[in-house]
């Protein structure tokens, strides 16, 4: 008897694949052809598993987010002076960056042209509400500078956190160039750095 090629994607499998197809090729510029293609399965066995490419970017997006609202619910996050749960907020967030790079790019590339994207940038923005209100109390506690808007603040530290998206790349050895590095020493480096210039002392 002939054998038959089984489908052995999984969703999650295949969501990987779609998200790396999104971020080589731009969402708008991808069609169920190309994830077709890339998955090495037909249109139809993609259909079995998702109604189209917009829900494998909304799960995409949604994973993405998930991971990054669940650094405020972590304890410290939620416990101590403002300026130890920014901190934390901060190193997390870039560890969770690297550790989900691929959905954390899609998330940060989305423009707003589908209704899974205006609601991305809204959840985008009510973190970086979120973010905002400690930097804030932080400041009215005295740890952090005054003289500098919470919200420019928070812009520039998650500025600088998000480009870790553009030039990461886990592959590179510590040490060797652009791309190098642990997560942890990564998320080091931003806090040291960032918090150098927002600190009162």
């Amino acid at each position: 008897m002939p054998t038959v090629k089984r489908d052995t994607y999984t969703p999650d499998s295949l969501l990987s694949v779609a998200v790396r197809v999104f971020n080589e090729r731009g969402y708008d510029g991808t069609s169920m052809e190309h994830l077709s293609k890339a998955a090495g399965i037909s249109k139809s066995s993609i259909y079995h598993h998702v109604k189209g490419k917009e829900e494998l970017l909304r799960r995409a997006i949604s994973r993405a987010l998930d991971s990054l609202f669940a650094v405020l619910e972590e304890q410290p996050a939620r416990e101590g002076r403002a300026v130890e749960r920014l901190e934390h907020v901060a190193r997390r967030t870039v560890e969770v960056l690297i550790a989900e790079l691929p959905y954390v790019t899609l998330l940060l590339r989305v423009r707003g042209n589908t209704d899974t994207e205006v609601w991305a940038m809204s959840r985008r923005r009510e973190f970086d509400q979120r973010v905002a209100a400690l930097v804030k109390q932080a400041a009215a506690d005295g740890d952090l500078r005054s003289d500098v808007d919470a919200r420019l603040a928070t812009r520039l530290l998650f500025g600088m956190i998000n480009s870790i998206a553009e030039w990461y790349r886990p592959d590179r050895a510590p040490g060797n160039g652009a791309g190098g590095g642990t997560s942890a020493e990564v998320a080091e480096a931003v806090v040291r750095t960032a918090f150098a210039g927002l600190r009162t002392h």
